[in-house]
């Protein structure tokens, strides 16, 4: 276990990678303006005005109706990775956090949603990194979500339409990753509905954590 300094780099964020949300969403996705499934991961980013951490107390959005949050493993990269196979892609792996990304409520993933993805300090990340040497299989990882001590979400990794390893290739061939950026590997598609002074706590097998709190 190390402390993160939080991101240095790129947050990248990978939507649409629950299974189960990708499957329920087959008809739409058949629908126009595009009539097929996406092909390639689906990817927007969390710019740096966003970046929080644990503890911190995250602002509601102005004049906002509600938000949502959702929770995700976050892979923070330990070395250059360009390019790179999807057999060697967890070698380029420091260690393994959480992200939390409130925003307000997606209506289209066909739009990037640059009003409800960036809001200022919006993507927490975990204050402590479990190394990678201490993670046999990420995809054996599973992150729970609670709202007020309440489970809302359980996203395993196993439950992903792209793994760990074929996402960092995949996105090293989109850009280089250097050490520090970090990817959110997979939120899942039922984002919970949260309200002002709600307590978000999101959990690694009991061993990482992540706490906030909305603000009134």
């Amino acid at each position: 276990m190390t402390d993160n300094p939080i991101v240095k780099g790129k947050l990248v964020c990978v939507a649409l990678n629950d299974a189960d949300q990708f499957e329920a969403m087959q008809a739409e996705f058949n629908e126009a303006p595009y009539k097929s499934a996406p092909t390639q991961p689906v990817l927007y980013f969390k710019p740096h005005n966003t970046w929080s951490t644990e503890g911190a107390e995250v602002e509601w959005a102005a004049d906002a109706d509600s938000m949502v949050v959702g929770a995700s493993l976050a892979v923070v990269f330990g070395k250059e990775c360009c390019r790179v196979s999807q057999e060697e892609a967890l070698e380029y792996v420091g260690g393994y956090t959480l992200v939390h990304d409130f925003s307000l409520p997606e209506k289209s993933y066909y739009r990037p949603d640059i009003k409800g993805k960036c809001l200022d300090g919006s993507a927490p990340i975990g204050a402590a990194v479990l190394t990678a040497s201490d993670v046999a299989d990420p995809q054996a990882l599973s992150v729970v979500t609670k709202v007020n001590g309440e489970v809302v979400n359980e996203m395993p990794v196993a439950r992903t339409v792209r793994g760990v390893a074929e996402l960092i290739s995949t996105i090293s061939y989109i850009m280089t990753l250097q050490p520090g950026d970090v990817i959110a590997v997979a939120f899942p598609g039922n984002r919970a509905p949260v309200n002002k002074g709600d307590k978000v706590t999101s959990e690694i097998a009991g061993v990482v954590s992540l706490n906030n709190q909305l603000g009134q």
